[in-house]
């Protein structure tokens, strides 16, 4: 007997994957893709777009063929910020731009003149200025310098929405694509921005259809229930929300490290903004507040000048253990080490140390940990609101043990928590639409959690 499932694809800026889940939540088959990237009209590296149309395809037709399985449903989840434009007949008018293209500075100040200034804008949109990564600016882009091609645009759809009209050929805009750092959404009135209106791009956008339904469509003479895709970090949200109800932050790190907060809908000041704080989507449509830092990044880079100086190999502080009599030597020997930081930082203090100061790796790495929990709870602090007792972080940070210890140690009125979810995106896409697939209750151990106490001094 074929098991129920339903299909995900979950697609990445590097990785373009198909899972298929059944209704415990168990990834039973995965496909994976890798495409060359190409080049758009100004040779600047973008998306191969038909690659990727070609693997959907080919990835669906060839799980339907698997007996065992009785796909349910289908849905999406991709990257945010780039935008499919299609004509009358559904086909792509341009390629898939890159978020990262450079944005013509001329254009930038012409439209934040036009609408009301960088910071009015911000605070209403809830979205740093980012560029090209404000979506919206794309399309305001393609429309003054080339307004014969914005002409022939019958829709323009964020990658996750077209991924689901390729299947359902029903165009729709979501919120967690159209709300995430955009300028496209005015988080104060509940709609789109009066400058979309303006430039007549509402009308391109789609339907506007709740991130948790499903349209019917039939593929190769077969009927699904098709979600009308996510965006990614709204996505991977979602498997908390399902598993717990009382109030918690979500630290997801990696390379940057977002703290998340979908139970703090307060607006966004002009300072938080400048401390780079911004606001995510809620697939139920609620803002999710979010600071990050670049500590990830910033983790390697001073691991690896920690590792010179040394002499040691880098890959042998991912199994270092907490230290405590070190951490409480290192709390006598730096005094600045007692204080919190009071001020927003791109990098912790840990770049300006002499290593010298040092008296081996081990040393120098856990006072490079604490400099960056130090940085991390300045940050987390910017979206925390009362009533937060519990945080859970995911990712890299979330398997370092000398982090973990040390964040629960700086938040001993909270409870630390490392977590994991198995393909969490992927996961949150399929419970996001779970209602049209699935008979079975929502299993409560998909996210395993590891709890550390703050049981050393506070800091």
């Amino acid at each position: 007997m074929s098991i129920p499932v339903i299909a995900i694809f979950d697609v990445g800026k590097t990785n373009k994957k198909l899972f298929l889940i059944d209704e415990n939540y168990r990834i039973v088959y995965e496909r994976a893709a890798r495409f060359v990237e190409t080049v758009d009209e100004d040779g600047d590296a973008c998306e191969n777009l038909e690659s990727l149309i070609s693997s959907v395809h080919d990835s669906l037709s060839q799980v339907q063929k698997l007996a065992e399985y009785d796909i349910k449903a289908i849905n999406f989840s991709t990257y945010g910020a780039s935008f499919v434009y299609l004509d009358e007949a559904g086909k792509p008018l341009t390629p898939l731009y890159n978020y990262l293209k450079s944005y013509p500075e001329e254009l930038s100040r012409e439209f934040y003149a036009k609408y009301g200034g960088e910071e009015k804008l911000s605070l209403e949109t809830a979205s740093p200025i980012l560029g090209s990564l404000n979506s919206g600016l794309q399309f305001y882009r393609l429309k003054k310098e080339r307004p014969e091609l914005f002409e022939k645009i019958k829709y323009a759809l964020h990658l996750p929405q077209y991924l689901s009209y390729l299947i359902t050929h029903q165009a729709v805009a979501d919120i967690t694509s159209i709300g995430c750092h955009t300028h496209l959404w005015d988080f104060n009135q509940h709609q789109y921005h009066h400058w979309v209106k303006e430039e007549g791009l509402v009308e391109k956008f789609g339907k506007f259809t709740p991130s948790d339904s499903c349209l019917d469509a039939v593929y190769e003479g077969k009927s699904y229930q098709v979600g009308v895709g996510l965006h990614d970090s709204s996505a991977a949200l979602i498997p908390y929300l399902a598993n717990f109800s009382s109030p918690f932050v979500l630290l997801s790190t990696g390379t940057w490290c977002i703290s998340l907060n979908p139970f703090n809908q307060e607006p966004l000041t002009a300072e938080e903004l400048k401390q780079d704080c911004l606001c995510y989507m809620h697939f139920k449509g609620k803002a999710v507040k979010a600071s990050r830092i670049f500590a990830g990044y910033e983790h390697e880079q001073q691991l690896k000048r920690i590792a010179d100086h040394f002499d040691r190999a880098a890959y042998l502080f991912k199994h270092l253990k907490f230290n405590a009599a070190l951490f409480l030597k290192l709390m006598a020997k730096i005094p600045e080490n007692h204080l919190p930081q009071t001020a927003f930082s791109t990098a912790s203090a840990f770049g300006s140390r002499e290593l010298s100061l040092f008296k081996t790796a081990e040393e120098a790495y856990h006072q490079l940990i604490f400099d960056l929990v130090k940085q991390q709870i300045y940050s987390l602090k910017l979206i925390l609101n009362p009533g937060i007792r519990r945080i859970f972080v995911d990712g890299g940070f979330g398997k370092n043990a000398i982090y973990m210890h040390l964040l629960a140690i700086s938040l001993p009125d909270i409870e630390v928590y490392a977590s994991s979810v198995a393909q969490a995106t992927a996961i949150g896409t399929a419970l996001a639409i779970n209602d049209a697939w699935n008979t079975q209750a929502i299993p409560t151990d998909m996210i395993e959690l590891k709890y550390y106490s703050a049981i050393q001094r506070t800091i």
